[in-house]
């Protein structure tokens, strides 16, 4: 853990109404925390599952001139060419691996495990998913993108989530993360995972937020990929 994540707030948490057997990590926007989250998964909770939503580190972020506030990596700028923080989202990767450690010594196994985010995100925890050794349950990648895309051929080699499922979420009115973003992304991870487990949904009107049918689609997903085991 890098020193300035050691100094971010606990996860926000919804436990798990019997004893967990899987668990969903969903990782916050830019200056954002994981409270709103972890009360929209308490609205589509399964007995059996635990919701991590951490809070990210607050740091200075280049694109709101340097104020400082949540973020996982700085953000440099928002066009597909922007120069992007490779040392900052390999580090906060590594933070996030080690949180799906923990839960590993908690007694859910990794392939129990979906990842998630929201924006920025859902930028970390495809970047995560897909450099990792750990084979997790897949991923809720939601109004985002792919990080580092032109050297991902050599990080992603020898991946274990090579048939992870994802469901990659987009709303057509984004103005924040354009719509063609979450195309460009769809088609490189077609390029890295199985295409037949990507599943890529648009929401019509839905701007750099969540909806109701998003928020279905997501409860169906989690429940599909995260069973019962009893």
């Amino acid at each position: 853990m890098c020193g300035n994540s050691m100094s971010a707030p606990l996860p926000a948490i919804v436990p798990a109404a019997r004893k967990a057997t899987a668990a969903v990590i969903f990782l916050h926007g830019l200056g954002d925390t994981g409270h709103g989250w972890a009360e929209a998964f308490a609205g589509i909770r399964s007995p059996h599952i635990k919701y991590i939503c951490p809070h990210a580190p607050i740091t200075p972020v280049t694109l709101n001139m340097n104020m400082a506030m949540p973020s996982w990596f700085d953000i440099i700028g928002l066009s597909p060419d922007s120069q992007e923080d490779e040392q900052g989202i390999k580090q906060a990767s590594e933070n996030i691996k080690a949180l799906i450690d923990q839960e590993v010594k908690n007694g859910i196994p990794s392939n129990r495990i979906i990842l998630g985010g929201f924006s920025q995100g859902g930028a970390l925890s495809l970047y995560t998913a897909l450099t990792t050794n750990q084979k997790l349950a897949g991923v809720l990648a939601l109004s985002c993108w792919l990080p580092l895309r032109a050297t991902f051929a050599q990080a992603a080699a020898g991946n274990v989530n090579k048939d992870i499922p994802v469901i990659q979420c987009h709303g057509d009115c984004d103005p924040l993360v354009p719509p063609m973003f979450a195309a460009l992304t769809v088609e490189k991870l077609k390029t890295i995972i199985n295409p037949a487990n990507i599943q890529y949904k648009v929401y019509s009107g839905m701007t750099h937020s969540s909806c109701p049918q998003e928020m279905a689609d997501i409860k169906q997903f989690i429940e599909k990929h995260l069973p019962p085991t009893n």
